[in-house]
């Protein structure tokens, strides 16, 4: 496979025209010499045509890919934007699809598991694993925006076996949406999005959870911003708590430390202690949140 790559000449696939896979195309509209959008919802591909967000629409049903894939011509980069067990189902139908060296790109939310995945395929396939920092909770491309990806970082975990062809295609995407490219072992890329978002989104559900439904009329933007991650759909979460459950458990056991510290202080009416905890969280809220 050769080692150069030009997104201005490549045949670029998304499979997932949602918020994510919908967004990437319309950001990457007139970036590249043509785009390929996959999925298994027609109207979604229909509304994607009609508003010019890609030059052909495939759909992905009743197979994984639908037979017309085989006859849609070379595809230089394919880049998987479902959610993590359909990424981990496609790249199983791969090998049976595609013959020619192709660039496959992911951008799912957990690593470890969709590169071990990648690890398999053949040899005319140049993996890396992607992931965007950024989003909403509604989804579905009528909800797409092309400046979803402006300035996010977008973290890039290339595989041994991953080529200069493929880290050339990545950081060509990401400079052509107006992302940060940020590099990180699978491994790393998991144990901290337990604790910087995948904890997070269980601490809102739990909040609304145990919060009585007869409270409704007293809620107030504190409790809106607390909560936002609890309108995402469940179905989107599940497939990353399942691939990245041992470093969810430990960031959980690490917030419960902390609560019952919070609850100890209080339970004691030790409230020197209980300020001193605060006043700890609230400077390193100031740290963590400084550049955003």
């Amino acid at each position: 496979m050769e080692d150069g790559f030009s997104l201005k000449d490549a045949t670029v696939g998304i499979i997932g025209l949602g918020l994510m896979g919908g967004s990437l195309a319309m950001s990457l509209t007139g970036k590249c010499a043509r785009l390929v959008g996959f999925d298994s919802h027609q109207p979604t591909l229909e509304l994607a045509h009609s508003k010019n967000i890609i030059d052909h629409a495939q759909p992905l049903s009743p197979s994984p890919f639908g037979r017309g894939a085989r006859g849609e011509g070379v595809v230089d980069l394919l880049i998987l934007a479902t959610p993590v067990p359909s990424i981990l189902n496609f790249l199983e139908q791969l090998p049976a699809i595609i013959s020619h060296p192709c660039v496959v790109m992911d951008v799912g939310s957990t690593k470890r598991d969709i590169l071990q995945a990648m690890s398999a395929l053949p040899e005319n396939f140049d993996p890396i694993g992607g992931h965007p920092i950024c989003g909403k909770e509604n989804l579905g491309l009528e909800n797409a925006d092309a400046d979803l990806y402006q300035n996010a970082p977008f973290i890039i975990a290339p595989l041994e076996r991953t080529a200069q062809r493929a880290k050339l295609a990545a950081s060509q995407i990401i400079s052509a949406i107006g992302a940060t490219l940020i590099e990180m072992t699978a491994e790393e890329h998991d144990r901290v999005f337990a604790a910087t978002s995948h904890v997070p989104f269980l601490l809102s559900s739990a909040l609304v959870h145990s919060t009585p439904r007869e409270f409704a009329s007293f809620i107030g933007p504190g409790f809106h911003s607390t909560s936002r991650l609890a309108g995402t759909p469940s179905h989107m979460m599940m497939g990353i708590l399942r691939s990245n459950r041992d470093n969810v458990l430990s960031a959980i056991r690490s917030f419960r430390n902390s609560l019952e510290e919070i609850e100890s202080a209080l339970q004691n009416e030790n409230y020197v202690e209980l300020e001193n905890i605060l006043n700890q969280s609230r400077k390193s809220h100031l740290t963590l949140t400084a550049d955003h």
